[in-house]
């Protein structure tokens, strides 16, 4: 019973609604919206060796200070990826704190990549 009242509280804790959970399946469907913006959040260095496709650049300690650069309307979708998706959580708590209402967080680049690039393919023919 004790195990269970911990993993309730837990579960009900502030920590379990914390912004940066990657949700990857989110980010992708946000993409697809109108003026959505994709952010990387990584270094310049990061970024010179590999970025996403339309993806623009500002390192997550610079991100309160420019993103209304990028995104000057507070309810365009925005997706944010870094290296592991830790940076792209505090850059998603810092733009949330400013009153941005869709930031959504891809988590790492490579997989977030992978996750694009899967769901980009074309359906495979099962009926051929």
């Amino acid at each position: 019973m004790r195990h269970f009242l911990l993993c309730l509280g837990l579960a009900l804790s502030p920590l379990a609604a914390q912004a940066g959970e990657i949700d990857s399946t989110a980010a992708l469907s946000a993409l697809t919206q109108p003026g959505a913006v994709l952010i990387d959040v990584r270094s310049a260095d990061e970024f010179a060796s590999g970025a996403l496709p339309g993806a623009k650049l500002i390192p997550h300690s610079n991100i309160a200070a420019r993103i209304s650069e990028v995104a000057p309307d507070k309810n365009v979708p925005i997706v944010l990826y870094c290296r592991s998706g830790r940076r792209s959580s505090i850059a998603q708590d810092e733009l949330q704190a400013l009153g941005y209402t869709q930031v959504i967080n891809a988590g790492g680049y490579e997989q977030f990549r992978l996750a694009r690039d899967n769901h980009t393919e074309s359906p495979k023919c099962t009926q051929c």
